[in-house]
């Protein structure tokens, strides 16, 4: 048996060990676009603040790929796709044949169609390559304009502030982190940004990016005018289609497929941030680990289900734990049980006596607890006015 994976993320990396665990001797080939072995990406804040190398962020070592027998082509681009012949081929020469297929080949960032935008001194933050040259240009100036404020973006931009660079912050929304976070705890976290030196332009969209070369600074619709030689946007990911779109695989949002992550083309499944499956674009960690082990087990024979991935992030934002997850209410229409105390936050949603979604800001007592409810969908309306209270035990939410 012979199977192909074009990318290298965790969707990709995760069936190749799938793959292998199923089947101790059939040909693994992966092809990575990029030059680095598979790495935790939301580690590239650290690259961009300088207190990484990229060899601290990989998951494996190399050896790791010989010892299982898994054919890693880095550097390499797949640019055709025969399914005729059930052959790739790559930028640089690189061929290999398949009778099962992985298309997981992830997202791009997207970047609004802003005059300026394609001016030396503007980037974007998705991979290796970006966190590298946003540090090396950040030796030249010293104040950088974020404009977004997601959650790999304002962990950019505190690694810049490390670096010793300004850092201002154009938001469209009235808040940050509008997915992640109710008004609440978005002006918790606001105001801890700021102490440590971000400063906010919410509710603004931008005119144009001036310069005469590169990059200088921006305008904002409304006049104001903020200077800066380093803009970089994390205004969100939009799906990678090239190659699906030249095999006429069914796409609507994403590339569509089915439970068990089969595309509408024989011998091809597809995992990752590209895919679309039951109508749902993930776009996040969690969901392309659990695709890429469902596709991977199913490309080896077996029949795994892929029934979906609970909406979640739990990141460190600013040195501040963050996760949220499931249904977080920001219009506070459902039961809550919300507990701050000004520094931070934890709000648990609740619909028919189910926890349909909670965010914790700052603590981490209870969230796997949560996490299990939420998930299992018990019935816990009974501890609903308990939880308001910071020291609450929620080992009693599984009791």
């Amino acid at each position: 048996m012979r199977y192909v994976i074009i990318g290298h993320g965790v969707a990709g990396h995760t069936a190749a060990q799938r793959i292998r665990s199923l089947d101790p001797v059939g040909a693994i080939t992966l092809f990575s676009k990029e030059p680095d072995l598979f790495y935790y990406r939301v580690r590239l804040p650290e690259v961009v603040a300088g207190e990484v190398n990229m060899d601290r962020l990989a998951v494996q070592p190399r050896e790791w790929y010989t010892q299982n027998a898994i054919d890693v082509v880095l550097g390499e681009t797949v640019v055709e796709v025969d399914p005729a012949e059930r052959r790739v081929v790559g930028d640089r020469g690189a061929r290999a044949s398949y009778d099962a297929l992985l298309l997981a080949v992830g997202a791009k960032s997207f970047v609004p169609p802003v005059a300026g935008s394609d001016k030396p001194g503007v980037f974007t933050l998705r991979d290796a390559a970006d966190a590298r040259a946003i540090r090396a240009a950040a030796e030249t100036t010293g104040t950088a304009i974020l404009v977004g404020g997601g959650l790999l973006g304002l962990e950019a931009g505190y690694g810049l502030i490390r670096r010793g660079l300004r850092v201002h912050v154009v938001e469209m929304f009235d808040r940050l982190l509008p997915r992640q976070m109710c008004p609440t705890g978005a002006r918790l976290l606001q105001n801890h940004l700021e102490t440590l030196g971000f400063s906010f332009f919410l509710g603004a969209r931008i005119k144009e990016i001036f310069g005469a070369d590169r990059a200088e600074g921006l305008l904002l619709e409304d006049g104001r005018r903020l200077d800066g030689g380093l803009v970089l946007f994390s205004a969100g990911v939009r799906p990678n289609l090239d190659l699906a779109k030249s095999l006429g695989l069914q796409i609507e949002r994403g590339v569509v497929v089915d439970d068990g992550l089969k595309t509408s083309l024989d011998g091809v499944w597809a995992a990752g941030d590209l895919v679309q499956h039951r109508g749902q674009v993930y776009g996040i960690w969690p969901a392309a680990r659990d695709q890429g082990r469902v596709a991977g087990e199913n490309m080896a024979g077996g029949s795994a289900v892929y029934t979906g991935t609970v909406m979640s992030n739990a990141l460190k934002v600013a040195g501040v734990d963050l996760t949220s997850a499931g249904n977080i209410d920001p219009e506070d229409k459902l039961p809550q049980a919300v507990f701050t105390d000004g520094r931070v936050f934890r709000k648990i949603v609740m619909d028919q006596g189910r926890i349909a979604g909670f965010i914790f800001y700052g603590l981490k007592t209870g969230l796997r607890e949560c996490q299990e409810a939420l998930a299992s969908g018990r019935d816990v309306s009974a501890f609903l006015a308990a939880m308001k209270e910071k020291e609450f035990d929620f080992s009693r939410l599984s009791a």
